[in-house]
């Protein structure tokens, strides 16, 4: 399943790596989330204790932020400031970008805006998975880790990673395919785990209402002839 790229083996996989861990360009239907504060964040790195409630050192600011979609032309309305194009900006485009436009009602604005929705997709001997990228960094064996790792029933040195139309082999079985292969994963991308084949006990599954049939009626011979 899934033949990979002529060309797109671990070695090579260097250049896609640092494609990779550039910033995500915000996509149709991509789900962001906003967090928005005035003068260059005062609230979010508050160094007088006094005028915030909560501990900053614990706070999340994106918690309880509202969602906000990109739709199929690249659009996403926002509160004041409504209808804008953020398609193919990187987060960090996007922020400077809105933080130009929230400074026609704030003075200093500081804009937070995450992708809420990455995810890679995992198939084969890992099950069928959807695991959420939590940060623009994350390396395939920690998507693999958060998908309970690899057991027994996979292939460690046959690993497919589907992007786009490129399909790029790992092998994970050593301490050099690790190195070379543990690339940084974007998001939408597919990786397939190819399960250890087991030839005897997958015949006898996938044949296995055949094969009852058959001793049933080896059954009714033997019967019949020592009832003779």
């Amino acid at each position: 399943m899934f033949k990979s790229t002529d060309g797109h083996l671990p070695e090579r996989l260097k250049q896609e790596t640092a494609v990779a861990e550039s910033d995500y360009k915000i996509r149709r239907n991509d789900q962001l989330s906003l967090t928005l504060f005035s003068n260059e964040g005062e609230k979010l790195i508050d160094p007088n204790p006094e005028l915030t409630t909560t501990n900053p050192t614990t706070e999340n600011p994106t918690s309880n932020a509202p969602v906000y979609v990109v739709d199929i032309a690249g659009v996403v309305r926002l509160p004041m400031i409504g209808e804008i194009n953020l398609e193919n900006l990187t987060l960090r485009q996007a922020e400077e970008v809105l933080q130009k436009e929230y400074a026609r009602f704030f003075k200093g604005p500081y804009v937070h805006l995450t992708c809420v929705n990455k995810r890679v997709v995992l198939l084969g001997a890992v099950g069928g998975q959807v695991v959420p990228l939590e940060n623009d960094n994350m390396k395939l064996l920690e998507v693999l880790a958060l998908a309970k790792g690899l057991t027994n029933e996979a292939k460690a040195g046959n690993i497919k990673i589907v992007r786009g139309e490129h399909v790029f082999e790992v092998d994970l079985s050593t301490i050099q395919g690790v190195k070379n292969g543990n690339m940084t994963i974007e998001a939408g991308d597919v990786v397939y785990v190819e399960p250890v084949r087991r030839p005897f006990s997958e015949g006898l599954r996938d044949n296995g209402g055949l094969l009852s049939i058959l001793v049933s009626l080896a059954t009714l011979v033997v019967v019949i002839y020592n009832a003779r």
